[in-house]
């Protein structure tokens, strides 16, 4: 069975059907792949005609009527919601929820070969009772991963944080060395094999202002975060820790392939505004790809026909570059 590309809906109030259509629009010439839309029909349907694309589609109520379909398009019907376009709401956030389980659903069946999420919003969860801080926390608990990380890719910069959705306050309660080094042994898999970088090279910034300096500012750089280098499976690859502000401020990051922060801004800060609308937020570790655009729901322009698909896109395009390289790793097992 040739497996589909999964697509969520994310919040239907917000950008996320719009950059759904307009994607499809694109891969549908671009490529032969088949796709399975996990949406309301009737969202979907309202985009697909004021967006005057007309594409043919199967309306599927069943996941098991997926495999019998020859559309390019199936749309997994989540029954009939009610548009508020622009604005976060109970049911938005129930929907947006219920596809992701479903996608986990197909993974399982075997269905799919990944699952490409648009953007969710944290308070319409919060209105339905969802206690989840976003896709990457759920997606593991639904794989029963215990090992992941939030990575971002981009052409100009690739990197990953240690800790994803966490308080500042509570930051250095959990760094910790095998925290850090499992994190480590992760990205160098990453780079390695799900993204064949040749012989990457990997930057690890430090926690503390000017990486601690030496023990005078904070002591995690030396007691914590260059123990975990020396012990990760790649420490022929890895540099560091490095200060971030010099790092970023002299372009040493255009000398690696990947950089490991240890928050969230640290890292997300500068490849925003490297890739701002480019980006790719990839879940590393899961056994299911999962890739995303590296925004939100932008209510402010929802309905008006003005949102970019160019991060959806490039989310759609990783996941089949990750795809490919796993299968072919997995005929190279096969082989030996």
């Amino acid at each position: 069975m040739n497996k589909r590309i999964a697509i969520t809906c994310g919040d239907i109030n917000g950008i996320g059907p719009e950059i759904i259509l307009k994607s499809l629009n694109y891969f549908l010439e671009k490529t032969k792949k088949k796709f399975v839309v996990i949406a309301p029909e009737n969202v979907f349907k309202f985009y697909n005609e004021n967006l005057k694309l007309n594409f043919r589609y199967q309306l599927v109520k069943k996941i098991e009527d997926i495999t019998k379909s020859d559309e390019r398009i199936c749309v997994l019907n989540l029954g009939k919601a009610n548009l508020k376009i622009g604005y976060p709401t109970k049911q938005s956030g129930q929907i947006s929820y219920e596809s992701i389980l479903k996608s986990a659903e197909l993974f399982k069946e075997g269905i799919i070969e990944s699952v490409i999420t648009a953007p969710i919003s944290k308070y319409s969860f919060y209105l339905a009772n969802i206690n989840y801080p976003g896709h990457t926390e759920l997606y593991a608990d639904l794989t029963r991963t215990k090992n992941f990380a939030m990575t971002f890719l981009s052409k100009k910069i690739k990197c990953s944080i240690v800790t994803i959705h966490e308080s500042l306050k509570n930051l250095t309660k959990k760094i910790t060395k095998d925290k850090v080094k499992n994190h480590l042994n992760l990205i160098g898999s990453v780079a390695f094999n799900d993204l064949k970088l040749k012989n990457p090279r990997i930057a690890v910034l430090g926690l503390n202002p000017h990486a601690g300096e030496d023990g005078k500012i904070g002591s995690e750089e030396k007691d914590i975060i260059y123990p975990a280098i020396l012990e990760s499976e790649y420490v022929k690859n890895i540099c560091g820790p490095f200060s971030s502000d010099g790092f970023f401020g002299k372009k040493a990051f255009l000398s690696f392939d990947f950089i490991v922060g240890m928050y969230h801004d640290q890292a997300l800060i500068p490849f925003k505004l490297l890739n701002f609308n480019k980006g790719v937020n990839f879940t590393a570790g899961l056994p299911l790809i999962r890739t995303s655009p590296d925004h939100g729901t932008a209510f402010d322009i929802a309905g008006k026909f003005q949102a970019d698909p160019n991060s959806f896109i490039e989310a759609i395009k990783y996941a089949i570059l990750i795809y490919q390289n796993r299968m072919s790793d997995k005929v190279e097992r096969k082989k030996n």
